[in-house]
């Protein structure tokens, strides 16, 4: 996807991370120094992502992994058509919670599909859409599971998955970092949040 002036900057991570936090931080940093931004996440970002969203993490019983996936995909798709690409072609900067890499993460490894085709599902869906750049908020599962805990809310569908589950999604985001070391910053989630805010702010100001 080519976009004329707008930047794209994506938050990953597992449940616990701090990404919501993060994105409200950056957000209101943007603002504050004049730019516009739009705050927007994944699954939920639209009026059809929302119901998406309470498929994928609400529904009470089970949902086959390729299912799960083709509605992440689905939510994707209608989100990038109707909110990102019209915020980048404004000129806006578009700061989101979660994009394809947790599909890869999530449902690649954490529910053993191939990561290649779960990657290749989302791109066909978006018309090959990445993002300027990906804040990986790194954190050990165990650690993000007290933080969950201590929220004291219902764990969703993901949240509610053993350890050695997060433990293969924290893999596979590492990996994704890795290869692609251009387009992710990885940052220690177990960091003060002020201290991470300042980093992120440090290298999308690269971008401005």
């Amino acid at each position: 996807m080519t976009v004329a002036a707008g930047r794209w900057i994506t938050l990953e991570g597992g449940d616990g991370s701090g990404k919501s936090t993060q994105a409200a931080l950056l957000t209101e940093w943007l603002e504050e120094s004049g730019r516009t931004a739009l705050r927007t996440r994944e699954p939920g970002g639209s009026e059809v992502g929302r119901l998406i969203r309470d498929i994928v993490l609400h529904h009470r019983g089970e949902i086959a992994p390729r299912a799960e996936a083709l509605l992440y995909a689905a939510d994707r798709a209608h989100h990038v058509a109707t909110v990102v690409r019209p915020a980048l072609e404004r000129g806006d900067i578009v700061v989101q919670d979660r994009y394809l890499d947790s599909s890869v993460a999530y449902q690649g490894a954490g529910r053993v599909l191939d990561a290649t085709e779960v990657r290749d599902l989302s791109l066909w869906a978006t018309q090959g859409a990445l993002p300027d750049l990906t804040v990986l908020l790194d954190l050990d599962p165990s650690t993000a599971r007290r933080r969950l805990d201590a929220d004291d809310k219902p764990f969703d569908r993901l949240e509610a998955e053993k350890e050695d589950f997060h433990a293969r999604v924290r893999r596979a985001f590492l990996q994704l970092a890795a290869a692609e070391p251009q387009r992710f910053l990885v940052v220690d989630a177990g960091a003060d949040a002020d201290d991470i805010a300042v980093l992120i702010r440090a290298r999308v100001a690269l971008l401005l």
